[in-house]
């Protein structure tokens, strides 16, 4: 009996009750059914899992959670729009309506109150009565407008209050009967009585006049009597200063400061700034029209335009047709509590003077057409200087007034045909240009490039791009030629190098190619020599100065340049495959150091070459050579012909020589020498060679491996110290790059291999073992334990999320297959109801027809 009731007890629908059975509901369960979880032991900080409750209960309680939450989310899911009902207490039972009332005023008092007197700390609750304060009701300010221009205003008497607001029956009345009873007369009527009311007020109305008018007569007199009265008062005597007075206070540097700002000069506004496009256009303009007006002086045109129309003056002019453009303000200044009005006149004077020396010296570069007259000789002018200001001192340096006459025509026409032309096309070939500066002082040839520059700026046409891209070219191979004259051209290249930094900035692309075409025809030549004869002479003074340019025109600190990094292995090259043979070359040698510097004075980058050829130079300078621990590197060599280039032993020359910089003069070509004047040649390389190594100490001090450098360098300078023959400049260039070298302390320790930890040997250690304890993990400690026990609860509470999922996901797709059997269920019944309405239709048309048929 108990088996088959369990079995029909376990069969039942798992949505019924667990009371139901076959329709009865049982009030109390059945015990066998009560799930009882006991707790055997009480553990302190376990959470309890021991329950007492019915089967299904707790699946009851998560289905009806889901019910609340899940299936009102899925419900809503494709809803965008919600509403929220913000109301205090709207959805509270545990609040009576009059407190939500209440609450709910407080709150929008308490915003009002944040926004309109936050500050306002006394502030009382204004009563209102149709938006109307009742504070201000209760004041009774009623505004009245008179006409009346009297002083009583808005005061209105009685008898017109009762005229016209009360109708004028009672005052009429009352005037009536007085006039009976005290005249015994016949009594006025009532435009009588109004014509005398109106009367009586215009009497009042003068009256009140009047005595406004006297009592402003006698207000005006007092006055008059008051100032005189107070000229009187004012006038006292001067108080002796030797019985204490008190010195009028003198004003201070602020008061000072802030009258003189008051009284200066207002700033002017000015024109906007020009870009590169228009101020290139201008250029170009001015050139051709100072190459207008010269080819018109060197044809003879000008004088005829001066002869045809001269000056018409009239007799009656009184030469009045001048403009006073002088500024005849001051700016107010102090001294000493005092107005600087001398000085301030003096300044100003001194001040005309010089503006007007820059008016004589400036033209108006803006309005060219008044100072390009026929007289005005504007392009007799130089334009070596700024482009701004030189150029237009010495155009209007030159104006010629108008009304003296130039009497020798063929002087000007010859010094028209000799002069430079002002537009300059921009040269195809090396041969052009060579033809436009060949002959011409520096000045010259400086103009004629800084005007091919102005003719063909890039923005005037469209080929002007490629024009100047050659002119960078052709200037490069100009220098070269001028580097290998004798003398050279320095002082041209010098200022020629302005010109190609303008042009390179212009023109990057093309200017590194050209410099990198220069250094590699360069480089080819040396190792065709090297390949030919086995070694290589330094080079020209030519590529001397291309590798000084190249440190002019590009940056030199870059990691890795496409123009600077080919300069620098070239100059490595010379430094270690060149020897040194002669003065020519020391000096050569030298002048590559120095640009060496000059590469690595930023970037700090260590040059082997260029330590080792100094260390050579003061190697060839030393007369007693000791060994040092130091070895000399191609292409120097301890012994031989060469070994002793610099050494000096005569005394006499020693005593005589001054020092003085090196010319490149020398370099370019050899040059017939005394003994004595090689004698100061060698010492003067050594001068710059110990000026080379204090410098390279310099640029070298932060290195960590700096001692190991300088050690050999330290060695030579210390022999060349211990020679006293030595003149006393040299010795004292000895002395500051030691004491430049022992001042740079030790930064870095240097590199050495990491000393490691011996390893032990391995020893038999007994491994002990905790004794063995029921219900824990053995072989672990504690930490281990606790990372087990966080593993284990993650596992747990993971299983447990997955399970909720699992049972989230079941629970939906119920309520999506119910959806679908519910829309299912009702379109069956449309349909249904279809066919049914469909099948009616038909039958009663048939029996229409049939009716139709029997008729």
């Amino acid at each position: 009996m108990g088996k088959a009731r369990s079995a029909g007890a376990r069969g039942k629908a798992p949505g019924a009750p667990a009371g139901a059975r076959g329709g009865r509901t049982r009030p109390n369960p059945n015990p066998f059914e009560v799930k009882v979880n006991r707790q055997k032991f009480q553990i302190l900080g376990r959470k309890t899992r021991h329950d007492v409750g019915l089967p299904g209960v707790s699946r009851a309680r998560a289905l009806q959670k889901r019910t609340q939450t899940l299936l009102k989310e899925y419900k809503e899911r494709d809803k965008s729009n919600v509403f929220k009902d913000k109301r205090f207490g709207e959805y509270s039972s545990d609040i009576s309506p009059e407190e939500k009332m209440l609450k709910r005023f407080a709150l929008e008092q308490q915003r009002q109150h944040e926004k309109k007197s936050i500050y306002n700390l006394n502030e009382d609750e204004e009563l209102t009565h149709y938006g109307q304060s009742l504070a201000d009701i209760e004041k009774h300010n009623d505004i009245v407008d008179s006409d009346s221009d009297s002083e009583d205003r808005g005061a209105l008497s009685a008898e017109l209050t009762a005229a016209h607001f009360g109708g004028g029956d009672g005052l009429l009345y009352k005037k009536t009967s007085q006039q009976q009873g005290e005249e015994g007369e016949k009594p006025k009527s009532r435009k009588e009585l109004i014509e005398e009311l109106i009367a009586k007020s215009k009497q009042e109305k003068r009256e009140r006049q009047a005595q406004r008018e006297d009592a402003l007569e006698l207000t005006e007199k007092l006055d008059q009597d008051w100032k005189e009265i107070q000229a009187l008062l004012a006038h006292k005597t001067p108080k002796p200063e030797g019985r204490g007075g008190k010195e009028k206070p003198q004003p201070d540097a602020y008061d000072m400061m802030v009258r003189e700002l008051g009284f200066e000069m207002k700033a002017q506004p000015s024109n906007r700034m020009k870009t590169k496009e228009e101020l290139a256009e201008e250029a170009q303009a001015r050139l051709r029209r100072l190459e207008a007006e010269r080819l018109r002086r060197m044809l003879g045109k000008d004088e005829d335009e001066r002869t045809k129309n001269p000056k018409h003056v009239s007799a009656d002019d009184l030469s009045d047709g001048f403009i006073l453009d002088k500024d005849d303000r001051r700016v107010l200044s102090y001294k000493d509590g005092k107005m600087n009005v001398e000085e301030e006149l003096g300044g100003e004077a001194s001040a005309s003077e010089s503006a007007e020396e820059e008016e004589e010296g400036s033209g108006e570069e803006g309005d060219p057409e008044e100072s390009d007259g026929p007289d005005g000789h504007s392009d007799l002018e130089s334009d070596v200087g700024s482009e701004d200001g030189g150029e237009r001192a010495e155009e209007d340096a030159c104006l010629v007034p108008g009304d003296i006459a130039i009497a020798d025509d063929g002087g000007a026409r010859e010094a028209a045909r000799t002069e430079l032309p002002y537009t300059l096309a921009a040269p195809e070939s090396y041969e052009e240009l060579k033809s436009l500066l060949s002959g011409k002082s520096v000045e010259e040839q400086l103009l004629v490039v800084e005007r091919i520059q102005k003719c063909s700026h890039p923005s005037l046409a469209v080929g002007n791009k490629a024009k100047l891209e050659k002119l960078f070219g052709f200037l490069l191979e100009y220098i070269g030629d001028l580097a290998t004259e004798d003398p050279p051209g320095l002082g041209i290249i010098d200022k020629l190098v302005v010109h190609l930094y303008n042009l390179c900035q212009m023109f990057p692309d093309s200017a590194s190619d050209s410099m990198k075409f220069v250094l590699r025809d360069a480089m080819h030549e040396m190792e065709a020599t090297v390949e030919s004869t086995g070694r290589a002479a330094f080079p020209g003074l030519d590529v001397l100065i291309y590798l000084k340019i190249v440190g002019m025109l590009f940056p030199t600190s870059d990691f890795r340049h496409p123009v600077v990094t080919p300069a620098l292995l070239c100059m490595s090259q010379l430094l270690t495959k060149c020897p040194v043979l002669s003065l020519r070359d020391v000096l050569k040698g030298l002048f590559v150091c120095c640009v060496f510097l000059d590469y690595v004075s930023l970037s700090q980058r260590f040059i082997p070459e260029l330590v080792n050829f100094l260390l050579g130079i003061l190697y060839t300078a030393t007369p007693k050579k000791q060994s040092q621990g130091y070895t000399l590197v191609h292409p120097f060599r301890a012994l031989g012909r060469n070994s002793e280039l610099l050494v000096v032993s005569d005394k006499e020359d020693m005593a005589t020589w001054q020092r003085r910089r090196l010319s490149l003069h020398w370099a370019a070509g050899p040059k017939a020498q005394t003994k004595t004047e090689a004698n100061h040649t060698r010492l003067s390389c050594l001068a710059v060679c110990l000026a080379l190594v204090e410098r390279c100490v310099r640029v070298y001090g932060a290195l960590p491996s700096f001692h190991d450098i300088v050690r050999p360098l330290r060695a030579l300078l210390t022999e060349h110290l211990a020679d006293s023959s030595r003149p006393r400049e040299l010795q004292e260039l000895g002395q500051s790059a030691l004491t430049e070298m022992e001042s740079h302390a030790r930064l870095c320790r240097p590199l050495v291999c990491e000393k490691s930890k011996p390893v032990p040997l391995k020893l038999f250690t007994p491994r002990l073992v905790r004794v063995l304890e029921f219900g824990r993990k053995q072989g672990s400690s504690k930490e281990e334990q606790e990372r087990k026990r966080l593993i284990h609860k993650h596992k747990r509470e993971f299983r447990g999320a997955v399970r909720e999922i699992r049972r989230d996901n079941q629970f939906l797709a119920r309520m999506q297959l119910s959806e679908i059997t519910e829309r299912d269920a009702e379109r069956k019944r449309k349909v249904k109801q279809l066919f049914n309405s469909l099948a009616t239709q038909e039958g009663e048309w048939k029996a229409l027809k049939r009716k139709k048929f029997k008729k």
